[in-house]
């Protein structure tokens, strides 16, 4: 696996997939949009596991790639060091797919708001649900043999994981739940319906700029969407982007300061634990699982706090039990 080998799809502001031409970058036409991924994007039979990365608020796009870049080395070295943690990975090969979207702003609370609204618009009015929904679907479709359920992956390993950041958590419930209510729909212990779009085995919400109360009174669709794995948010006491700025632009703190109130499905609350202790199927089994991160995520500078303390081998740890506990 080479950290550098990431996939990058670029969204404008109101959600379109862009491409690069001769005149700069241009939407791609919807109708295109699968002949655009089938040129640009083939996961390769190499791969064991296919990761979809958004980023958050005010992430430029070499920051954004170097963001998973580092995610991906951070995994590497703690499967390379504490393989035993992961006995159903042999091997762990991830292949990476990076979503960038504008989210630069003043680090005010007019810039938040702004930020929050525009990935909102994307994601209902704009284009940024549907886009993403069908690059799932076609990755979905392209990993190699899929099995028939319950297995919901192929046989040699493949597996769908989504992991976002901050506002980039918006993007990727969106797009689940805009599957979900196609009604061609994503269930660990969760029996599956046939006829989905594609199958999601894992989503890592990490510091999900969101109110608490989101997952019960916004992505309502995600308890039985086409999710065959947990909603797993991370959340720290240190984060003032989803705590001091959240609460004054909502009036409510956010998921990743508090982590997840109410939901649709009864919500387990765990703590993040260290590189070097395992967790247990039971633990992460759930279909929304909230993870306290205040003794890991505690470092930052300037107005977020901690927002962004996520790259983290504890966060690399959550990622490969997720993906050990799909097999």
């Amino acid at each position: 696996m080479n950290p550098a080998d990431v996939h990058v799809v670029d969204l404008g502001p109101d959600g379109r997939l862009l491409e690069d031409t001769a005149l700069g970058p241009r939407p791609v036409p919807s109708g295109r949009l699968l002949d655009h991924f089938a040129e640009d994007l083939s996961p390769p039979a190499w791969a064991t596991d296919l990761l979809v990365y958004v980023h958050g608020w005010q992430t430029r796009p070499e920051p954004a790639l170097a963001a998973v870049r580092r995610l991906l080395t951070l995994t590497a070295g703690q499967y390379d060091h504490r393989r035993a943690l992961y006995p159903a990975l042999r091997p762990w090969r991830p292949w990476t797919v990076l979503v960038r979207w504008p989210s630069r702003s003043l680090p005010s609370l007019g810039g938040y708001r702004r930020i929050r609204d525009r990935a909102h618009i994307m994601s209902t009015r704009g284009h940024a649900s549907r886009v993403i929904g069908r690059l799932l679907g076609y990755l979905d479709t392209h990993r190699a043999d899929p099995a028939a359920p319950p297995v919901l992956a192929n046989r040699d390993g493949q597996y769908l994981h989504l992991v976002g950041h901050s506002f980039g958590c918006r993007f990727l419930c969106e797009a689940v739940q805009w599957a979900a209510e196609e009604p061609l729909t994503l269930g660990w212990s969760t029996p599956e319906p046939p006829g989905r779009p594609f199958t999601v085995d894992s989503m890592l919400l990490l510091q999900m700029a969101a109110p608490r109360d989101a997952f019960a009174s916004g992505f309502t669709s995600l308890a039985e969407a086409p999710l065959r794995g947990p909603v797993v948010a991370t959340y720290s006491q240190h984060d003032r982007a989803t705590g001091f700025w959240h609460l004054r632009a909502e009036k409510r703190a956010g998921i990743g300061y508090a982590g997840i109130g109410t939901a649709p499905a009864p919500v387990s609350t765990i703590r993040m634990l260290s590189p070097d202790e395992p967790y247990p199927l039971a633990a992460l089994d759930h279909r929304f699982v909230s993870v306290d991160a205040s003794d890991v995520f505690v470092h930052g500078h300037g107005p977020a706090g901690a927002h962004s303390d996520h790259l983290r081998p504890e966060s690399a740890h959550l990622l490969l039990s997720l993906a050990d506990h799909c097999r």
